[in-house]
């Protein structure tokens, strides 16, 4: 049988076969059954995809872009083809310097479905032989696992076969959010775990971009990488928020103090982050994807991921009611937290009706309240308005897969460092606490002012 070439599509095709592969490891994996250099028409790349599927088939792990060039740089160091050492050098430098990624979940679509019909192709042809000689038991099995072929290989969860696995302990990998009382082990258990998303809620000027800042910023004091998405604000504008938090200088005094606060990142171990702007509406799901695939390809891996905000982000389908868009935006999202295994979090407007609450609950979330069954985790922050000089507030977890919910904490917003603090007295408190304290409050208010009165 002739070997089928990828070449019907295209060297340019071809080429986003192989960054596709370095991209997405799970999808790699999934190709391995039925993946073979023989398809690519390009002699360097197949000489690449057979290096990198044989370290995988050897490690049980694909090798990163730089460690398969120095795997490359090791086969042709003494070979004599010097021509095959420069197209894959040029190649592999052109996707690490200048990578177009744009379209290539169409690439892998493509791909997947090729690879596929070479392979039920293969086993009809078998097929026809064992007919031939009377082997027709073996047939319908022949079929079968050809059109298996490129399936997770995974069958899931056998309840009493895999019972143990039930009790291992599972290393949740998290993104703290700096806050004890949140982060402790009843609650989120350690912050955000990979391939889950967190939402905070609020109105309109409450907080929700500092509270999105705090996270990122905690992130960075433990090392790891951050990606920030912003719709409304400049990427600069977002910088130096981070610099007020990170360096604890106000927010309006940073330029001002441009060399003090640069001095303070000398020698710091902080990870590294990112700030990419979007106009308003601008950008789908996809476009993050896109985006977060060309960081990859720079050897910059975000191990948190922070939009502000989603609902203002394009859904990638229309549809004649708003809240329908939201929740397939807030579905997608969650779908690129897991696919890329990475937290992300992200903020949600509340309605109007909760801007005098004391606590906005998950019934609050504007226009779809599909979002918040989407989230792995809600917060909510809510400060009225005579509390805002103050910076007083009040943080409540609306939902928590991951541990306990239904708690509310006095907390302190400093909205010129974009920073969060829970407050130590009563730091935990039921809702009939809450309001019975904010009944007291308004008693006390109007007693001053009818006695204000009374004396004028």
């Amino acid at each position: 049988m002739p070997v089928a070439h990828f070449k019907q599509y295209g060297k340019s095709f071809e080429e986003k076969i192989f960054q596709c592969f370095l991209t997405d490891q799970k999808w790699s994996a999934q190709m391995t059954e039925m993946m073979t250099p023989e398809y690519f028409d390009v002699k360097y790349l197949r000489y690449l995809t057979e290096r990198y599927f044989n370290y995988y088939l050897k490690y049980k792990a694909f090798p990163t872009l730089s460690l398969l060039i120095t795997i490359v740089r090791d086969d042709l160091k003494e070979g004599a083809d010097i021509l095959l050492r420069d197209q894959i050098v040029d190649f592999l430098h052109r996707i690490k310097t200048n990578p177009d990624v744009g379209d290539l979940q169409f690439v892998k679509d493509k791909t997947l479905d090729f690879c596929r019909k070479q392979a039920l192709r293969a086993a009809l042809e078998k097929a026809v032989e064992m007919v031939s000689t009377d082997k027709y038991e073996c047939v319908v099995d022949l079929m079968k696992d050809a059109l298996a072929v490129g399936t997770p290989s995974s069958l899931g969860h056998d309840f009493f076969i895999d019972a143990s696995a039930r009790f291992e302990t599972i290393s949740r990998i998290t993104c703290p959010t700096g806050l004890a009382h949140l982060d402790k082990k009843t609650v989120l258990n350690g912050g955000l775990g990979r391939g889950e998303i967190g939402v905070i809620i609020a109105n309109t000027g409450v907080g929700k971009s500092h509270f999105l800042v705090h996270t990122g910023c905690e992130a960075l004091r433990v090392g790891k990488n951050v990606i920030h998405y912003t719709f409304e604000l400049s990427e600069t504008a977002v910088g130096l928020r981070y610099d007020s938090n990170l360096t604890d200088v106000p927010s309006h005094e940073v330029i001002d103090r441009k060399d003090e606060v640069l001095k303070k990142y000398e020698g710091s171990d902080l990870g590294r982050l990112i700030i990419k702007s979007f106009p308003t509406g601008s950008a789908s799901v996809m476009t993050l994807r896109n985006h977060i695939e060309k960081v990859l390809l720079k050897s910059f891996a975000p191990s948190l991921i922070i939009i502000d905000y989603a609902d203002i982000m394009r859904s990638s389908r229309k549809y004649e009611n708003l809240r329908h868009e939201l929740k397939l935006i807030y579905e997608e999202l969650r779908n690129l937290a897991m696919d890329m295994n990475i937290p992300i979090w992200t903020a949600s407007q509340a309605n109007r009706e909760s801007a005098n609450s004391s606590v906005v609950g998950l019934e609050n979330m504007s226009e779809a309240y599909g979002k918040a069954m989407v989230a792995d985790v809600v917060l909510s922050l809510s400060r009225k308005p005579i509390e805002k000089a103050s910076g007083a507030g009040r943080l409540f977890i609306a939902k928590n897969r991951a541990g306990r919910d239904g708690i509310l904490f006095p907390i302190n917003l400093d909205t010129s460092r974009s920073k969060l603090v829970i407050l130590e007295e009563d730091a935990e408190m039921s809702l009939n606490e809450i309001m019975s304290s904010d009944r007291d409050a308004m008693k006390g208010l109007l007693r001053s002012k009818w006695k204000e009165i009374n004396e004028g």
